[in-house]
């Protein structure tokens, strides 16, 4: 459980220099803007493998809480609906022009769904964490309004969808081999 923490910690603490806008900036003049990218990867990656590790060697089933039922039910669709938004967040769609923060959005139902449908210790830490972070990122920069203007291009709507889909498709596909739960459609 250790190690999902320090994965968490190092994640999510990376994630949260973006909402401090004065120090990723006094961080890229510091470093260039390079290198305070490749840091932020580096730091990123790191986490995500010590997340996914340390949840993996997390002991299994120790229960908080009774899950949701009504979660389980919208798992599918939430996550579709994420996995849709999460593709669509760095493309020029319109998607993305109309939900402003499609990415955080998608965290927030993939977390949220996740954390009430599940009830053990690890899970609720992990998806806890990442609906926190998404919650406080999405109110940082709607207070600073961070929005990049683009021209959406239809092709890349169509793009996101199918990635989203496909995605969603694979992922509930084979997440009872992976997580030992789960849909299997």
């Amino acid at each position: 459980m250790a190690l999902m923490i320090a994965g968490l910690v190092l994640f999510l603490g990376i994630h949260f220099v973006p909402t401090v806008p004065r120090l990723r900036s006094a961080l890229a003049l510091r470093m260039g803007d390079n290198a305070y990218r490749g840091m932020f990867s580096l730091i990123s990656a790191a986490g995500l493998v010590l997340i996914v590790a340390g949840y993996w060697m997390a002991p299994n089933g120790v229960p908080l809480f009774a899950p949701v039922p009504a979660a389980w039910a919208a798992a599918p669709l939430a996550v579709t609906l994420a996995f849709v938004l999460l593709a669509a967040a760095n493309m020029r769609t319109h998607i993305r022009r109309a939900v402003r923060h499609p990415m955080l959005i998608g965290v927030v139902l993939w977390s949220g769904v996740h954390l009430l449908a599940n009830g053990d210790l690890a899970g609720t830490i992990l998806f806890a964490s990442f609906f926190a972070w998404s919650v406080i990122d999405l109110a940082s920069v709607i207070r600073r309004g961070a929005v990049k203007v683009f021209v959406p291009a239809w092709k890349h709507d169509a793009i996101a969808v199918i990635a989203g889909l496909a995605l969603a498709y694979l992922t509930m596909r084979f997440h009872a081999g992976i997580f030992s739960t789960g849909p299997v459609i």
